[in-house]
């Protein structure tokens, strides 16, 4: 099968670099085009036009959108649902709102489209090297998407999580839990910056990467940001919340379920719009280095 890829931003572009290395038969699309120009030149078949793109792909079809979450995804699947016909598949591997999935999943069932939710981790670096996919949707597309997934990930690192909307449903938790371990993180480190000792925080953060109970891909990703910077001194300490910790928070009223250290972490992303702290600021290096997300410098 062939792939159309739409959305060329930090996962997408790397996603695409992945799909070249496994010799994946696909094809970009980009709303911009200095984009594709510049993959074009990696070897990359690319689209200008979404029309040009669902004109090259064979039946079934099969989008993959690696775009912004919320508004941008309805406008692409309204576009792309006037191009596709039955049995066609679009997959959404961005960070969707469960609920807005099942709405779409409804939306696009009247149309005999399938769509299928794809919450994806791992950062850019995941994106460009295998990635880790939590998958909701039917199983019977699940399965026949199933090669590509095998491709893009990690060994062990997909799998089909229940009907549709699963699979941002367990990406949502995933980033709620995310933003708890940050948060863990970033209040230790300030402790050791604050302690009595002339501690060298790029040492303690190599230290604690090898061998012991939290050695971690964040806390590799802890010493790295401090060995680029070992005061942090380059960076205000906002965060910013991109909306998955406050679902989890959401749902788990919903549910009745006490999530305390995640609400605590998010409240502190508030904050730091707020106040400048060392804690806040190691986090935004941290997401920084791990999704390439933007960072505020002094």
């Amino acid at each position: 099968m062939n792939i159309g890829l739409i959305g060329l931003g930090k996962m997408g572009y790397q996603l695409a670099l992945n799909m070249l290395d496994n010799d994946m038969d696909f094809i970009a699309y980009n709303r911009t085009q200095h984009k594709l120009d510049k993959i074009h030149k990696e070897g990359v078949i690319v689209a200008y036009t979404l029309e040009e793109l669902v004109s090259k792909l064979s039946k079934p079809r099969v989008l993959w959108l690696m775009i912004p979450a919320g508004d941008p995804v309805d406008t692409m699947l309204k576009k792309l649902s006037s191009l596709l016909s039955t049995d066609d598949i679009i997959i959404d591997g961005g960070n969707s709102n469960y609920k807005d999935t099942l709405r779409r999943y409804d939306m696009l069932k009247t149309k005999k489209i399938h769509y299928v939710d794809v919450g994806t981790s791992g950062g850019v670096e995941g994106a460009r090297n295998g990635a880790c996919m939590m998958i909701g949707g039917e199983k019977e597309t699940y399965h026949y998407l199933e090669p590509i997934f095998k491709n893009l990930c990690v060994t062990d690192g997909y799998e089909y999580m229940g009907s549709s909307g699963s699979g941002h449903y367990v990406k949502m938790v995933h980033n709620g839990v995310e933003y708890a371990i940050l948060q863990a993180i970033g209040e230790g480190f300030e402790i050791l910056d604050a302690s009595p000792y002339d501690l060298d925080l790029e040492n303690v953060a190599k230290v604690w990467d090898n061998g012991s109970i939290i050695e971690s891909f964040l806390m590799k990703l802890t010493h790295r940001a401090l060995c680029k910077d070992p005061d942090l001194e380059k960076l205000e300490g906002i965060i910013n919340a991109s909306g998955e910790g406050l679902w989890t928070l959401q749902e788990a009223l919903d549910l009745g379920i006490p999530t305390p250290t995640i609400a605590d972490a998010l409240f502190v992303r508030y904050r730091s719009h707020q106040t400048n702290t060392y804690s806040a600021r190691l986090i935004a290096a941290l997401r920084n280095e791990f999704g390439g997300h933007a960072v505020k410098e002094k």
